[in-house]
Protein backbone atom coordinates (compact mmCIF):
# COMPACT_ATOMS: atom_id res chain seq x y z
CA UNK A 1 0.00 0.00 0.00
CA UNK A 2 1.28 3.52 -0.77
CA UNK A 3 1.64 6.35 0.99
CA UNK A 4 -1.24 9.06 1.07
CA UNK A 5 -1.33 12.06 -1.39
CA UNK A 6 -0.67 15.50 0.15
CA UNK A 7 -3.28 17.52 1.94
CA UNK A 8 -2.49 20.55 -0.79
CA UNK A 9 -3.11 18.32 -3.71
CA UNK A 10 -6.04 17.32 -2.74
CA UNK A 11 -7.51 20.32 -1.59
CA UNK A 12 -6.31 21.51 -5.02
CA UNK A 13 -8.30 18.40 -6.75
CA UNK A 14 -11.29 19.27 -4.57
CA UNK A 15 -11.15 22.82 -5.63
CA UNK A 16 -10.97 21.71 -9.61
CA UNK A 17 -13.86 19.65 -9.19
CA UNK A 18 -15.87 22.58 -7.43
CA UNK A 19 -14.76 25.24 -10.09
CA UNK A 20 -16.94 23.14 -12.60
CA UNK A 21 -14.72 20.08 -13.61
CA UNK A 22 -15.31 16.56 -13.57
CA UNK A 23 -13.74 13.88 -10.93
CA UNK A 24 -12.32 12.71 -13.88
CA UNK A 25 -10.65 15.95 -15.67
CA UNK A 26 -9.33 16.83 -12.28
CA UNK A 27 -7.47 13.50 -12.12
CA UNK A 28 -6.18 14.19 -15.63
CA UNK A 29 -4.94 17.39 -14.54
CA UNK A 30 -3.23 16.87 -11.72
CA UNK A 31 -2.01 12.84 -12.59
CA UNK A 32 -4.19 10.93 -10.26
CA UNK A 33 -6.16 8.07 -9.97
CA UNK A 34 -10.04 8.87 -11.03
CA UNK A 35 -11.12 6.85 -7.90
CA UNK A 36 -8.73 9.19 -5.78
CA UNK A 37 -10.73 11.94 -7.03
CA UNK A 38 -13.95 10.63 -6.47
CA UNK A 39 -13.24 9.52 -3.17
CA UNK A 40 -11.66 12.92 -1.87
CA UNK A 41 -14.46 14.74 -3.16
CA UNK A 42 -17.13 12.31 -1.43
CA UNK A 43 -14.79 13.11 1.83
CA UNK A 44 -15.10 16.60 1.53
CA UNK A 45 -18.78 16.27 1.14
CA UNK A 46 -19.00 14.29 4.14
CA UNK A 47 -16.82 15.67 6.88
CA UNK A 48 -15.91 19.00 5.51
CA UNK A 49 -12.25 18.12 5.03
CA UNK A 50 -9.70 16.73 2.96
CA UNK A 51 -7.37 15.07 5.27
CA UNK A 52 -6.36 11.30 4.83
CA UNK A 53 -8.12 8.84 7.32
CA UNK A 54 -6.33 6.55 9.54
CA UNK A 55 -4.62 4.20 8.52
CA UNK A 56 -4.00 0.34 9.65
CA UNK A 57 -6.07 -0.63 12.41
CA UNK A 58 -6.37 -2.59 15.78
CA UNK A 59 -4.44 -5.72 16.20
CA UNK A 60 -7.11 -8.60 15.82
CA UNK A 61 -4.72 -11.17 16.90
CA UNK A 62 -6.10 -13.63 20.31
CA UNK A 63 -2.37 -13.70 21.59
CA UNK A 64 -2.99 -9.63 22.78
CA UNK A 65 -5.25 -9.92 25.75
CA UNK A 66 -2.76 -12.31 26.92
CA UNK A 67 0.51 -10.54 26.15
CA UNK A 68 1.67 -9.44 29.48
CA UNK A 69 1.91 -12.90 30.42
CA UNK A 70 3.47 -14.25 27.06
CA UNK A 71 6.11 -11.33 27.60
CA UNK A 72 6.52 -12.46 31.06
CA UNK A 73 7.11 -16.01 30.08
CA UNK A 74 10.00 -15.07 27.72
CA UNK A 75 11.21 -13.39 30.15
CA UNK A 76 11.81 -16.11 32.90
CA UNK A 77 12.24 -18.54 30.12
CA UNK A 78 14.12 -17.04 27.22
CA UNK A 79 15.22 -20.47 26.01
CA UNK A 80 11.85 -21.62 25.14
CA UNK A 81 11.00 -22.92 21.65
CA UNK A 82 8.28 -21.16 19.69
CA UNK A 83 6.73 -25.21 19.79
CA UNK A 84 6.90 -25.11 23.33
CA UNK A 85 5.28 -21.84 24.09
CA UNK A 86 2.23 -22.99 22.27
CA UNK A 87 2.25 -26.02 24.29
CA UNK A 88 2.06 -23.51 27.24
CA UNK A 89 -0.65 -21.20 25.83
CA UNK A 90 -2.73 -24.42 25.24
CA UNK A 91 -2.10 -25.66 28.35
CA UNK A 92 -1.79 -22.92 30.88
CA UNK A 93 -4.37 -20.22 29.21
CA UNK A 94 -6.28 -22.88 26.87
CA UNK A 95 -5.55 -21.04 23.82
CA UNK A 96 -4.69 -23.02 20.56
CA UNK A 97 -2.23 -21.18 18.55
CA UNK A 98 0.56 -21.60 16.06
CA UNK A 99 4.00 -21.26 15.52
CA UNK A 100 3.52 -18.43 12.99
CA UNK A 101 0.74 -16.26 14.88
CA UNK A 102 3.73 -16.44 17.67
CA UNK A 103 6.44 -15.21 15.71
CA UNK A 104 3.99 -12.62 13.97
CA UNK A 105 3.06 -11.34 18.05
CA UNK A 106 6.93 -11.55 19.03
CA UNK A 107 7.49 -9.68 16.18
CA UNK A 108 4.72 -6.40 16.86
CA UNK A 109 6.69 -6.53 20.30
CA UNK A 110 10.41 -6.06 19.04
CA UNK A 111 10.77 -9.22 20.29
CA UNK A 112 13.83 -11.15 19.11
CA UNK A 113 15.37 -15.21 19.10
CA UNK A 114 19.30 -14.82 18.92
CA UNK A 115 20.84 -17.80 18.23
CA UNK A 116 23.46 -19.52 20.66
CA UNK A 117 26.78 -19.46 19.88
CA UNK A 118 27.00 -23.51 21.74
CA UNK A 119 24.60 -24.43 19.03
CA UNK A 120 27.40 -25.29 16.29
CA UNK A 121 26.85 -24.79 12.91
CA UNK A 122 26.54 -27.85 10.00
CA UNK A 123 29.64 -28.32 8.41
CA UNK A 124 30.04 -27.56 4.28
CA UNK A 125 28.61 -30.65 1.83
CA UNK A 126 31.43 -32.01 0.12
CA UNK A 127 31.43 -34.78 -2.66
CA UNK A 128 34.47 -36.68 -1.01
CA UNK A 129 37.20 -35.29 2.08
CA UNK A 130 39.51 -32.94 0.69
CA UNK A 131 43.61 -34.08 0.94
CA UNK A 132 43.97 -31.89 3.84
CA UNK A 133 41.76 -33.45 5.89
CA UNK A 134 42.86 -36.45 5.57
CA UNK A 135 46.40 -35.91 6.38
CA UNK A 136 47.46 -37.31 10.10
CA UNK A 137 44.26 -39.66 9.83
CA UNK A 138 45.74 -43.23 10.81
CA UNK A 139 45.78 -45.88 7.34
CA UNK A 140 45.83 -42.78 5.16
CA UNK A 141 48.35 -41.37 3.36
Amino acid sequence: MGKAHSEDLRQRVVAEVAAGASRRQAAERFKVGISSAIRWVSLKEETGGVAPRPRGGKSRSPLEPHADWLLQLTRAQPDLTLEAIVVRCEKEIGIETSEASLRRFFKRHAITFKKKPARGRAGATRRGASPCTLEGRPGRP
